[in-house]
């Protein structure tokens, strides 16, 4: 299971950037992210190194976030292998509610990070489907 930092942050130039540098000032690895946006406002959903300190990091600059666990299942680099991952999901009755991509430093390997309700018994499924779970 990995902690997803999310932030909610205002839509104008510079703010990712900001992010970012905090996060490098303090060492702390973006391991996968999305970005939601609108017209004011966005949603960055990051897998970091250090989600703890980011959030206390990112608290302190003034911007709001929290934490969510989300799945990171590993994938083979090839076609068809998330197609795959999802024909699973959609057997099991499982709904994605986002998913997004970042990968395995030691093995090299694709890895989707998602988030779905009763993300525990999601893993559980998944492992006795075969996937592999980081």
């Amino acid at each position: 299971m990995l902690q997803q930092v999310s932030i909610y942050a205002e839509n104008k130039k510079g703010v990712y950037r900001d992010i970012t540098g905090l996060l490098s000032k303090n060492e702390i690895n973006i391991l996968g992210s999305v970005t939601n946006d609108s017209a004011e406002y966005g949603m960055v959903r990051m897998v970091v190194s250090d989600a703890e300190k980011a959030i206390k990091v990112l608290s302190e600059a003034g911007y709001m976030c929290k934490t969510t666990p989300v799945l990171g299942i590993e994938t083979e680099d090839k076609v068809g292998a998330l197609n795959n991952l999802l024909d699973a999901l959609y057997d099991a009755n499982i709904n994605v509610d986002y998913i997004y991509l970042s990968f395995n430093r030691e093995s090299g390997k694709p890895i989707m990070v998602l988030h779905t309700e009763g993300i525990y018994q999601v893993e559980n499924i998944l492992t006795n489907k075969g996937f592999t779970s980081v």
